[in-house]
C-alpha cells in the first residue's frame, strides 16, 4: 500500500509503467480515495487515507520489460548482481525499484 495525496494523478503516473486502475473506494462522495492499480499479476493499493501508509515508501517491482520503462523516465538502467533496474520516485515521494530479474 501507497500513500498519495491524489488517487486520480497516481493512478495516471503508475499508468506509465503500466499499470490500469481497477477499481476505487470512497466511503462518501468528497472522502479519501482507495485505488488498486495492477499490471499482470501485480497489484498495488493506493489510499488518500493518512496514516495508511508511512511516506517514502521502498517497494521493489519484478516487472518485464525495464529498457522501455527507463526509457519512459529518462533513467538509467543499472546492472546488478539480481538483475537490471531502475529507482523512480512517484509524485508523492514513494520510491520504487523497479527490476527484471537476470536468468
Amino acid at each position: 500500500m501507497l500513500r498519495v495525496a491524489d488517487a486520480a494523478a497516481a493512478v495516471r503516473w503508475y499508468a506509465r509503467l503500466g499499470f490500469a486502475a481497477q477499481w476505487e473506494h470512497r466511503f462518501a462522495p468528497g472522502l479519501p480515495a482507495f485505488v488498486e492499480v495492477a499490471r499482470g499479476r501485480v497489484r498495488l493499493f493506493l489510499s488518500e487515507h493518512t496514516g495508511d501508509a508511512p511516506p517514502d515508501t521502498l517497494v521493489h517491482l519484478r516487472l518485464a520489460g525495464v529498457d522501455a520503462i527507463a526509457a519512459e523516465f529518462g533513467v538509467t538502467v543499472a546492472e546488478q548482481p539480481w538483475g537490471r533496474e531502475v529507482e523512480l520516485r512517484d509524485p508523492d515521494g514513494n520510491r520504487l525499484r523497479v527490476g527484471t530479474p537476470t536468468e
